[in-house]
């Protein structure tokens, strides 16, 4: 028997009570329980002797294991514990090789992690980096995922892309993406970071080359830890890092001494340095939980519902919104009228105690399961302050 619609979780949080947090997009506030258990392992270091050989390995093993369950992972190896979606970007393209004739897809204006390293790539080995950009009218989405599919060809080795635009949470036809890469023997790299945890996606179903994802946004995890899963493509590669934890037989404290070039199994050649982090890893447990009973698909759900009625109203002051076919339900650009004033809406926003981010030429809003009908209500009375009277009208 299927849960019913999951009801409000504010309670999991502390957030002031006359703010309006629809930012989960810029950085996802810590809950009450995951705040606790970094706690709790920040002051384990109080008496080291008490951290034990298994504390290295079996709080991340964990953290795997609730990971992959989100995903739909069926072999939690294949997740490296990883500082930033860069880091794990980087020890991809490490692993990829672009040279004359060669090309690397990315969409216009996605997040730089998933850009700089396949820069460095092309400069260094010869290829060419390809930009898919969006249509100029709008739906956005629909003719977005054309243009990118006309990018990729026979010389194309990778597309690295977000699962939606982290600046207005465009949606992209991923499963189209997907065939296209595999008719040319591309690799598909995705940074889930604006969607897992939010929204349902299934690594087999979907069957990516890797998956990362920065815990510290809708995994509502502690910042400088992310995930990155790894298909078959890139699981034997050639790590960052030549760490003594990722090697085979490193649980035995006393035999690290008895150098070995082989490593642990899967993924976890990848892992950073120091992964084990006392604090850290605790509290991305601890959301990984919560997150795991919320259920992604329920999440979207509520903040489908939240959002009821609002974009009629917001569509009315003449503020662009993408159809609900291309935009996430958890994460959406409001496009301004032409002519409308960017600081009189900064100054309402601020006025009414509203938190969003103005991302590109987007206000990019993103609730979550925190968030009540007097966020949103505070929202467009924001919206209308700045843009009512002769700022009304479609653009």
């Amino acid at each position: 028997m299927s849960p019913g619609p999951l009801p409000g979780q504010r309670h999991h949080f502390s957030l002031p009570d006359d703010f309006h947090y629809l930012n989960c997009a810029y950085m996802g506030p810590l809950p009450r329980v995951a705040e606790r258990a970094g706690i709790e392992g920040l002051r384990a270091k109080r008496f080291p002797q008490a951290v034990t050989p298994e504390d290295f390995f079996a709080p991340v093993d964990g953290v795997r294991e609730r990971f992959a369950r989100l995903i739909g992972a069926a072999e939690p190896n294949r997740i490296a514990t990883v500082p930033s979606v860069s880091y794990a970007v980087s020890t991809i393209a490490r692993n990829t090789f672009a040279g004359l004739g060669s090309n690397i897809v990315v969409v216009h204006e996605q997040f730089p992690g998933n850009v700089y390293p396949w820069r460095r790539l092309v400069a260094d080995q010869g290829g060419e980096l390809r930009v898919a950009a969006p249509p100029g009218e709008a739906p956005r989405g629909e003719g977005w995922t054309d243009r990118i599919l006309d990018r990729i060809d026979a010389g194309t080795v990778a597309v690295a892309m977000g699962t939606v635009h982290w600046t207005d949470g465009t949606r992209f036809d991923l499963e189209a993406v997907r065939a296209r890469t595999r008719e040319v023997g591309a690799a598909l790299v995705l940074d889930g970071t604006q969607t897992v945890g939010a929204a349902p996606l299934d690594v087999a179903r979907l069957d990516p080359d890797a998956l990362i994802v920065a815990g510290y946004k809708w995994l509502l995890g502690p910042y400088s830890l992310s995930l990155a899963w790894f298909g078959d493509r890139y699981l034997g590669g050639v790590p960052l890092e030549e760490t003594w934890i990722a090697r085979r037989g490193s649980e035995n404290f006393a035999g690290l001494v008895d150098y070995v070039d082989e490593y642990q199994p899967g993924a976890l050649r990848f892992d950073v340095g120091q992964r084990s982090n006392f604090a850290l890893i605790p509290a991305l447990s601890a959301s990984l939980d919560l997150v795991l009973e919320w259920r992604p698909e329920r999440v979207s759900a509520y903040c489908t519902a939240l959002m009821d009625g609002a974009f009629a109203r917001l569509r009315d002051l003449g503020v662009r919104v993408e159809n609900s076919r291309w935009r996430s339900p958890h994460l959406f650009g409001l496009g301004l009228p032409r002519g409308a004033d960017v600081d009189r809406l900064r100054t309402a926003l601020a006025r009414h105690r509203v938190g969003v981010s103005f991302r590109g030429a987007s206000v990019r809003v993103s609730p979550n399961v925190y968030n009540t009908r007097g966020d949103v209500h505070a929202l467009v009375a924001a919206f209308e302050d700045a843009l009512g009277g002769a700022g009304r009208g479609r653009p």
